[in-house]
């Protein structure tokens, strides 16, 4: 019996095994659609943004 999940972009069952390549979306659609929100900014991971230069860095 294969494991399924929640698509986290639909909300639609998805089988989580390897022989759905899209895991965990349902298809290719949710997983560029996924792909999208993240590349646009419209998602992130919540934190404290870093600027670009910051005169105190000692990174060179």
């Amino acid at each position: 019996m294969n494991k399924t999940v929640k698509c986290p972009e639909c909300s639609n069952e998805a089988e989580f095994s390897s022989k759905n390549e899209y895991r965990p979306f349902c298809s290719r659609r949710c997983q560029l659609l996924d792909l999208g929100a993240w590349a646009s900014e419209d998602r992130k991971i919540a934190g404290q943004e870093i600027s670009d230069l910051d005169e105190d860095s000692t990174w060179h």
